[in-house]
């Protein structure tokens, strides 16, 4: 069994003197990680197992593309990870995290036309948008000018409370109830300004006709408008290499290359923390949960999976509109009507003829994504939404799907690896049929996660807690899952004492 931990560290002689309470945490991602920290920092001695041979989870990077290469293997941007609170209140920046952001935060290129920008402010917005730049401002003006708040209200412990903000909420909730397709229709006159916020809402991986889906298209535009949607330098590992850090500052070890699948050997722990998703939960042996409990388990549905190619290109992207090798995120989806489509056909178990592609240009903020031997090239991370499992080649649809904006965009690759749903699923057990949020967010599962219970990170077992995207609040790499499944613990364990 290999270990990753300090050195020579003072905090680490404390905890094992300090008489304070023991915590493991199964899994090495964005959310094990930050409960293992906030944990530690709190003193208590704690050990993260992982069954790799490196840690990170969802925020890993590799030389996938070969020497010189860094590849994001799971998230690639970061407009969560910046406004974290949690992020923020353990200090990542101050243990090695940089953030840094491009030009523009997010494009969704256009046929015939000139790509829909989502920019840093909001002036830039409403000039940017033309005769819809006022009902974007109207719609979104509530957020942008008090982000801070609704962060607080949206990512909490759970959704079924009274928000700490209500009147912020209440003006959120009457927005954000509507499906993303049909308000855009309703407020926007333009393709342009429909399908920018159509884009952004199917980071739900839900169709734009959902219910609900414009909370995500109206927090991710203002995100953009306030935080930016930045890349960590160096690669996503930054973040899983800061939570580390800080982890290793108060004592935690992380122990890799072991796979827990007996809650019997941690018999002498006060809390167990699980960065699983809920059909992981059920396959662990000594989790002995009630029968009602684990029968909500069983009924957790996954949902839309991805598949995934990462390019070696001889030089950019050749976009038709220049401005979008600006941006760090792109939307290759179409019009509103496309992506509504294409969404639907994905959920249904079809794949679509025109998916929905999600390309990341982390190198233009980040230029040490290729160096060395790859100084010159171009790293490109691109996705698909797919029907979960399904694990046909999907490149021939991902490059048509880019090549309508940027023509000869086939001829620059030198190299790809794709990577399916099944290996998505065999690198990270919680990514079940390539589903990256922990489970569908739609339905009740967008507000009830994992189970319709008060206290979602606490399972029925006293001292065994969930904390992974499967809980809230949901998918993203910002820890607060983890923050509440380790609050969740200590309050237990000072309610024991």
């Amino acid at each position: 069994m290999a270990q990753h931990t300090p050195q020579n560290s003072a905090g680490a002689r404390a905890a094992r003197t300090s008489g304070g309470r023991r915590a493991v945490v199964v899994g090495s991602g964005p959310n094990g990680l930050t409960a293992a920290a906030v944990l530690a920092r709190a003193g208590w001695v704690v050990d993260v197992y992982e069954r790799h041979s490196a840690f990170g989870g969802a925020s890993a990077s590799t030389d996938l593309l070969g020497p010189g290469t860094i590849v994001d293997l799971g998230a690639a941007g970061h407009s969560f990870g910046v406004a974290s609170p949690v992020f923020r209140d353990l200090g990542l920046t101050a243990h090695g995290l940089e953030w840094l952001h491009p030009e523009y935060p997010m494009a969704h290129p256009l046929d015939g036309r000139p790509a829909a920008l989502l920019q840093d402010s909001m002036e830039a917005m409403v000039s940017g948008l033309g005769r819809d730049g006022a009902a974007w401002q109207r719609l979104h003006a509530p957020l942008v000018g008090n982000i801070d708040a609704h962060l607080e209200n949206i990512l909490g412990p759970s959704l079924v409370r009274l928000p700490p903000h209500l009147v912020s909420m209440a003006r959120f909730g009457v927005r954000a109830l509507w499906p993303s397709g049909a308000l855009g229709r309703t407020i926007f006159r333009d393709e342009p300004a429909r399908a920018l916020f159509a884009g952004s809402s199917i980071h739900a991986i839900l169709p734009p006709s959902h219910l609900l889906t414009s909370a995500f298209g109206l927090i991710f535009g203002a995100l953009g408008m306030t935080r930016g949607w930045p890349v960590a330098r160096g690669g996503s590992q930054g973040i899983a290499d800061a939570l580390a850090s800080v982890l290793h500052a108060h004592g935690g070890r992380i122990h890799l290359n072991h796979e827990v699948t007996d809650l019997g050997e941690f018999a002498g722990a006060d809390a167990i923390l699980l960065d699983l998703t809920p059909r992981q939960l059920l396959q662990l042996k000594g989790a002995d949960l009630t029968d009602r409990y684990a029968g909500h388990l069983k009924r957790w549905r996954y949902g839309t999976g991805v598949s995934k190619i990462d390019y070696l290109l001889d030089g950019p992207v050749p976009w038709t509109d220049p401005r979008v090798g600006g941006a760090g995120t792109v939307h290759v989806g179409g019009s509103l009507a496309e992506m509504e489509h294409a969404e639907r056909e994905a959920k249904a178990g079809r794949i679509p003829e025109r998916p929905f592609v999600m390309v990341c240009q982390q190198q233009g903020a980040d230029p040490s994504r290729a160096t060395g031997e790859a100084a010159g090239k171009t790293v490109l991370w691109t996705y698909a939404h797919v029907p979960g499992g399904y694990d046909a080649p999907v490149g021939d649809l991902i490059e048509s799907q880019i090549e309508r904006f940027a023509p000869g965009f086939r001829d620059r690759i030198v190299h790809q690896v794709a990577t399916p749903p099944s290996a998505l699923e065999s690198w990270n057990p919680n990514l079940i049929g390539g589903d990256v949020a922990g489970g569908s967010m739609g339905g009740l599962q967008q507000i009830l996660r994992p189970a319709p219970v008060l206290s979602p990170h606490r399972t029925s077992t006293p001292g065994l807690y969930l904390a992974s995207s499967s809980t809230p609040p949901g998918g993203g790499v910002h820890g607060m899952a983890g923050l509440h499944a380790a609050r969740a613990a200590m309050a237990d364990a000072a309610a024991h004492r």
